[in-house]
């Protein structure tokens, strides 16, 4: 009997050369629509699907193949009382399916209206997938053009056969996952309560080395359609990314966008370990790295640096002798990236991608699960801060109380950012004690915390905090707010001649 194969693919990658290859070995062809127009302009006889069924398209499209004699040809167990059925009703088998399906996923990334993207949601497409990778023991399914080779060979395997099953219901489930999240919001907006159930859409878009140490495998993966300025950024010179290089860039990249956003100037955040170790906002790009770099010369070796606006040859030329292991830029020049690749060869120098549709979810794993939350992007202007010391904070300490409120929420918990005229010069975060990292946060500032602010990401338990920063020269605080005993250490920095401004906004990031 000759064997029958349907072909029907949104994405025509490939789908010449397999129709060419299946017609040389005999095989009779059967096609819908586009697939059938660009298979006749190539020279390939192909019946159409509607001269199988009896019926021609309908609903503009709509329906086209659901009827039994695509899918009785598809599900008929060979060797079983089925093929009688099939041939009682005048219906043949079919024993290969090759379907992708209407890009979805592509049209709600480009920003389509709903009406578009309400009818790039596929019916047929999943159902034939789905009825062929169960019946994937007489009939092979194709999703993916990498694997139509495996149709021209003499014999698949059932292993490979499963495999391809396997395949199959992965790329129904994600393209079902991407629907859901488009009809429940998931991807724009969130609600109040998250949802009782919720669909982690990821695909594969990096391979890594290795994870965090050498031992443990890792890969890079995209969440439903969205795109990360680090996730999608260009790599234009370097070396290729790890995997910590991609969690301390994500991290540099959104707090530099997040100060790009409330000051005035260039900015530089340099990150070492998921923590900022030196930021600073300056007239252009190379003064910024230049103070950020100068806050703390030993912890920015082998760090991560991000800087708002375009690197030009000078700002590239300003990084020399210093080892750092990524730079990501809006932009950087042709000049600039001929500098570092010949003489930072190992840095690898990033343009970040354009994020339009960033996920509002932030996700962490437990053992056996995640945790979900709302990401913390509550901007400056949102919050309502108010002084309640006696002496009122200078419009320049506002500046830099402002300044550390961003830096600060940007660190690991407990956190404390010591910054003076747009620059961190002490810096204390993921302590297990809040004086602990203030008292790390003094060290790190020596003479420079005299006149400068300090500002913390949760409340002070204690007014230990408040007496330390006194002692190093500190003159104005900031913190939420909401602790039992804030009327003591607000009293104690009355005693001392500190302001002390309230929030009334935690920002723990553990």
């Amino acid at each position: 009997m000759q064997k029958r194969a349907l072909l029907s693919v949104s994405d025509k990658t490939g789908i010449v050369a397999l129709a060419q290859g299946l017609q040389a070995q005999g095989w009779e062809i059967l096609s819908t629509g586009g697939t059938f127009a660009a298979l006749s302009q190539a020279g390939i006889s192909a019946k159409q699907v509607s001269d199988i069924t009896g019926f021609p398209e309908m609903m503009d499209g709509r329906v086209k193949t659901l009827h039994p004699a695509i899918h009785g040809g598809i599900l008929a167990r060979r060797g079983t009382a089925h093929m009688d059925e099939l041939a009682a009703q005048h219906f043949g088998p079919i024993d290969l399916v090759c379907v992708n399906l209407y890009p979805f996923q592509e049209t709600v990334a480009r920003g389509a209206p709903d009406l578009e993207v309400i009818e790039n949601i596929d019916i047929g497409g999943p159902a034939m997938i789905r009825s062929a990778a169960k019946n994937h023991e007489a009939v092979l399914i194709l999703v993916d053009p990498a694997d139509y080779p495996l149709a021209l060979q003499a014999e698949v395997l059932p292993a490979e056969r499963r495999r391809l099953a396997a395949k199959a219901y992965q790329h129904t489930s994600k393209y079902d996952a991407a629907i859901t999240a488009y009809l429940s919001g998931e991807s724009d907006t969130l609600p109040t309560e998250l949802p009782a159930e919720m669909t982690l859409q990821l695909s594969r878009v990096a391979q890594v080395r290795y994870g965090e140490n050498p031992h443990q495998p890792g890969a890079i993966y995209r969440w439903g359609a969205a795109r990360g300025p680090v996730l999608d950024a260009r790599v234009v010179a370097g070396k290729p990314m790890s995997f910590n290089n991609y969690a301390d860039a994500d991290a540099a990249w959104s707090l530099c966008q997040t100060l790009a956003q409330q000051e005035q100037g260039a900015v530089c955040v340099a990150v070492k370990h998921a923590n900022p170790c030196g930021v600073a906002v300056a007239p252009d790009v190379k003064r910024a790295w230049e103070r950020a770099r100068d806050a703390d010369t030993l912890s920015v070796f082998g760090g991560v640096v991000a800087v708002s606006e375009a690197v030009d040859l000078e700002a590239a030329q300003s990084l020399k002798g210093t080892f750092l292991e990524v730079l990501i830029a809006p932009a950087v020049s042709s000049e600039a990236v001929e500098w570092f690749a010949a003489k930072k060869p190992d840095l690898r120098v990033l343009i970040a991608a354009k994020s339009e549709r960033i996920s509002v979810l932030d996700v962490r794993s437990l053992t056996g699960g995640f945790a979900v939350q709302e990401r913390d992007n509550r901007p400056w202007d949102d919050i309502h801060p108010e002084t309640v010391t006696t002496r009122k904070p200078t419009p320049e300490e506002w500046n830099d109380l402002r300044f550390a409120w961003a830096v600060v929420k940007g660190a690991r918990s407990n956190a404390i950012a010591i910054c003076k005229d747009g620059v961190t010069v002490g810096l204390g975060a993921g302590t297990v004690s809040r004086i602990w990292a203030a008292e790390r946060a003094v060290t790190n500032a020596g003479e420079k915390a005299r006149g400068a602010v300090l500002a913390s990401e949760a409340f002070f338990p204690f007014d230990d905090v408040v007496r330390l920063a006194a002692h190093a020269g500190v003159s104005a605080v900031l913190q939420p707010g909401g602790a039992k005993r804030d009327p003591e250490v607000v009293a104690t920095c009355n005693e001392l001649g500190l302001s002390m401004v309230f929030t009334g906004s935690r920002h723990f990031r553990h």
